[in-house]
C-alpha cells in the first residue's frame, strides 16, 4: 500500500515507494467546504524529485513495454475490481478534497471504473493493421509501439474522472506515466497510484509528484526524457505549453 490513513503527510509515489520530497517541505490542504478540516501536508516537490520520478518511469519502461497488451489489461481489470470495491472511499475522498456533493462525487467513480473496464478490453484489441501489396510475396503490416515516457497534468474539477482517462490508455499501450495531479486535489491521486500498484502494476510504471505547477510541472513538460505531455487545465497554461 502506497497510501497510509495512519498519517496525516503524504509522499510521492515513485517507483513503486512513498518518498518524501527532496526539499523536506510540505505544503497543507483543506476542505474546500469546510475549511477548519485539514486533509493532509503534500510534498512541495522540486524539479530534482520530477527528475527521480522520470528516472523510475524510463527504468520501468523496457520490461512494461515489453508485457503483452493483454497482460496489460489484465492489471487494468484488477484495478477495476478493486476500484468497484473501494468506490465510496474514493468517492469520499473526492468530496473532501473538491466540496463537491457525494452524489456528483460517486457519479465521477463510475466514470473511472468505465474507462478501466473499456480501457482493459482494449489489451485484446491492440495492434496495427495489415495492408495489401502491389508486389506479389510481399507483406506489409503496421505494428504500434509505446511512445516512452509519458507527462500526465490534470486540473482540479474532475480529479479522479480525469486523470483515470489519461492514466489508463497510456499504460494499456506500454508506456509509464508520471502524474502530476493539480496542487489542490493531490490525495485522490495518490489514492489512484495506490490503486494500480494493490492490482499488480510494476514499480516506477507510474509515479506521481505533487506541488506547484510552476516548479513541478514546468520541469516535467521540459525534461529531455519526456516523449509525450497530456494536460487538461487553464488555457493560459494549455496555450504556453502546446503554442
Amino acid at each position: 500500500m502506497l497510501v497510509q490513513e495512519t498519517t496525516r503527510t503524504y509522499g510521492n509515489a515513485i517507483g513503486g515507494r512513498w518518498v518524501p520530497g527532496r526539499s523536506g517541505e510540505t505544503y497543507t490542504t483543506v476542505n474546500p467546504a469546510r475549511p477548519g478540516e485539514v486533509i493532509g501536508r503534500f510534498q512541495r516537490s522540486t524539479p530534482e524529485d520530477v527528475d527521480d520520478a522520470v528516472a523510475a518511469a524510463a527504468a520501468a519502461l523496457p520490461g512494461w513495454a515489453a508485457t503483452p497488451p493483454p497482460r496489460r489489461g489484465a492489471i487494468l481489470l484488477e484495478a477495476w475490481v478493486r476500484l468497484r470495491e473501494r468506490a465510496e472511499a474514493f468517492a469520499e475522498t473526492l468530496t473532501r478534497e473538491t466540496g463537491k456533493v457525494i452524489s456528483d462525487a460517486r457519479g465521477e467513480v463510475r466514470r473511472a471504473l468505465n474507462v478501466l473496464e473499456f480501457t482493459a478490453g482494449e489489451g485484446r484489441r491492440l495492434g496495427g493493421e495489415t495492408i495489401p501489396s502491389e508486389l506479389p510475396q510481399n507483406l506489409i503490416f503496421t505494428r504500434r509501439r509505446p511512445l516512452g515516457v509519458v507527462a500526465l497534468i490534470t486540473p482540479w474539477n474532475f480529479p479522479i474522472a480525469i486523470p483515470m482517462w489519461k492514466v489508463a490508455p497510456a499504460l494499456l499501450c506500454g508506456n509509464t506515466v508520471v502524474l502530476k495531479p493539480a496542487t489542490t486535489t493531490p490525495l485522490c491521486a495518490l489514492r489512484i497510484a495506490d490503486l494500480f500498484a494493490d492490482a499488480g502494476l510494476p514499480p516506477g510504471v507510474l509515479n506521481v509528484v505533487t506541488g506547484p505547477g510552476g516548479t513541478v510541472g514546468d520541469r516535467l513538460v521540459t525534461h529531455p526524457e519526456v516523449r509525450a505531455v497530456s494536460f487538461t487545465g487553464s488555457t493560459e497554461v494549455g496555450s504556453a505549453l502546446y503554442g
